[in-house]
This record gives C-alpha cells, sequence and structure tokens, in this order.
C-alpha cells in the first residue's frame, strides 16, 4: 500500500482538512481495503484509488455535501458518525438513516445519471471520513468484471436492507415502528438482557421512524414501565428481548 502518496490527502473546497499523520491514513486504507466494494481489487488498482483519495476531519454538525448537489466523490466512513436527511417541501428534515464506522454512503451515486446527491449528509460528532472520487471508482468497475459483480452484490445488498426499512415505515402503529427498530437494533441471537446504543439521539430516532419527539418519549415511557426498557441516556437496556419480539409479531 502506498502511504506516501494516501497520506498527502487535502480536503476540496467544501471541507477543510486537519494536519494528518500517517497513523491516521494506515488505519483509514486498512478499514476500507476490508470493506465488500474494494476487498476483491488488485494491490495495486487499490494503491491507485487510495492515492485518489482524500481523508477529511470533520466537526459536528458539519456538512459533507447538499440536497440536489452535484456528486464527485463517494464515501467510506472511518471514525465518528454522521446522518443523512431530507428536507421535504415544507423545508422540515426528515432523518433518513445514520453511519458508523466502516460503512459507506453516497455509493449509489457511481451509477446514478445525472449523479446528484439525494439528501444532505451531517457530521453528528467529530468524524473522519474518506472522499473517493467516482469517476475513478467507474474506471475500474468498467476495466474488470470482477470490480462490478463485488459492487452489484453490495448493491443488492442494501437493497434489502432498504426494503426491510421501508416495511418498518409502512407500520402505521408508532409503536409497532418503534418496537422494531429497536428489535433490528440487537445482535442476532440475542436471548438474554442487553445494553444497547441508539444509532442517533433520540430526537433523530423519532424523525427517522416519522413520529413526533413527543410520541417517541411516551412510548419509550410505556416500554419503561413495562420493564422491557431502562433508559440510559442514548443507551438502553433490553431487559427481555424475546418478549421485544414478540410483540412486534
Amino acid at each position: 500500500m502506498t502511504l506516501s502518496t494516501a497520506i498527502t490527502f487535502t480536503a476540496d473546497n467544501a471541507l477543510q482538512a486537519s494536519p494528518l499523520v500517517i497513523d491516521d491514513a494506515r488505519v483509514a486504507l486498512d478499514a476500507l481495503r476490508e470493506h465488500a466494494l474494494f476487498d476483491q481489487l488488485t494491490n495495486d488498482d487499490f494503491d491507485s484509488l487510495a492515492a485518489r483519495a482524500r481523508l477529511v476531519h470533520l466537526n459536528r454538525h458539519e456538512l459533507v455535501y447538499r440536497q440536489d448537489s452535484d456528486a464527485r466523490h463517494f464515501y467510506f466512513m472511518v471514525s465518528g458518525k454522521l446522518r443523512l436527511y431530507r428536507l421535504d417541501c415544507s423545508g422540515l428534515e426528515r432523518t433518513l438513516d445514520s453511519i458508523g464506522a466502516g460503512d459507506c454512503f453516497a455509493e449509489l451515486m457511481v451509477y446514478a445519471d445525472p449523479p446528484r446527491y439525494a439528501c444532505y449528509a451531517e457530521a453528528l460528532t467529530s468524524s473522519q471520513i474518506l472522499m473517493i472520487p467516482i469517476k475513478a471508482f467507474q474506471d475500474m468497475l468498467e476495466s474488470n468484471p470482477v470490480y462490478a459483480q463485488a459492487a452489484l452484490r453490495h448493491y443488492a445488498k442494501r437493497a434489502v436492507s432498504r426494503f426491510h426499512d421501508l416495511e418498518i415505515m409502512t407500520v402505521q402503529n408508532a409503536r409497532d415502528r418503534l418496537v422494531r427498530y429497536l428489535i433490528d437494533l440487537l445482535p442476532n441471537g440475542t436471548e438474554k438482557g442487553i445494553e444497547i446504543e441508539l444509532p442517533l439521539p433520540k430526537c433523530l430516532v423519532a424523525s427517522r421512524l416519522a413520529m413526533q419527539p413527543e410520541t417517541f418519549s411516551r412510548i419509550l415511557a410505556d416500554l419503561k414501565s413495562s420493564g422491557l426498557v431502562r433508559v440510559k441516556r442514548s443507551r438502553l437496556v433490553i431487559s427481555d428481548p424475546q418478549r421485544l419480539i414478540q410483540m412486534s409479531q
């Protein structure tokens, strides 16, 4: 891996980069190498792509991109946390998703025509992201069918996940939406009590589930009074995961 070129990242006009050290670049590129979009690349092709990427530090509430703006990069989350949101016709923010370390986002722009970001991306905490030029990645996909197949598998997995999200959002009962959302946060096979962390602040989880913050707080209080949930700021203790699962059936 050619770290001598990869560590010379600088931000574009939209983002301000802070001074980086070799360890920053090494951690970022090692994590990127393990992602499904990049693990099939040869070492030479990966190094070539890394040399074109930019490692950027984001402050809390800093925007990565704006809704409907031209897309020239997609992104890999190295550390921290982001949220994706849209503004509706009335100007109201609608939270769509949270992005954590190890996730790619805006990668669908690789196949978009014309490529325009469908939402806003905002840092919720101090974060680091890799900016990857769309054109450089497109050229690699066109030159190697193995890379293109890996990308399509990744997109298919994302599509299945989005259908699941849509299924939750079509549940009309707000309580059921929240219960199913909490179940999705449980590790597979969880049977005993467990503590989990909400990926978004409570008000943004409410937005994500298309409910008012007051409704979210009331339902959470009901779950708490029934002994199913204990609240520790941004963390929840699910005392009986199986009982929670039964509620959703």
